[in-house]
């Protein structure tokens, strides 16, 4: 079982940063892939960051140049800086870890308040 536990949300006034981390505990498979992802009330998740296990980086064209996605492997942890945070940046921050199988676990989620 693997576990996922995500800290750093809170509320920040637009044109502020946060940093978001993912630690994943338990019996961990070797990782393929690190991201997070948002949802926003009345919105459908999307993704925001991904790491993949050779270190790639995939963003959402609204982040690009404002987050950066980064992971400690020896700390099972993935990161995520957000600086320039603006108000439509408000949601649910869910961390996801993609195994090699195919199966992906997901955090219990974190609050992101950007404020006007």
């Amino acid at each position: 079982q693997v576990q996922l536990v995500e800290s750093g949300g809170g509320l920040v006034q637009a044109g502020g940063s946060l940093r978001l981390s993912c630690t994943a505990s338990g019996t961990i498979f070797s990782i393929n892939a690190l991201g997070w992802y948002r949802q926003a009330p009345g919105k459908q998740r999307e993704l925001v960051a991904a790491i993949t296990r050779g270190s790639s980086t995939n963003y959402a064209d609204s982040v690009k140049g404002r987050f950066t996605i980064s992971r400690n492997n020896a700390k099972n942890t993935v990161y995520l800086q957000m600086n320039s945070l603006k108000p439509e940046d408000t949601a649910v921050y869910y961390c996801n870890l993609e195994i090699i199988t195919g199966v992906d676990y997901w955090g219990q989620g974190t609050q992101v308040t950007v404020s006007s």
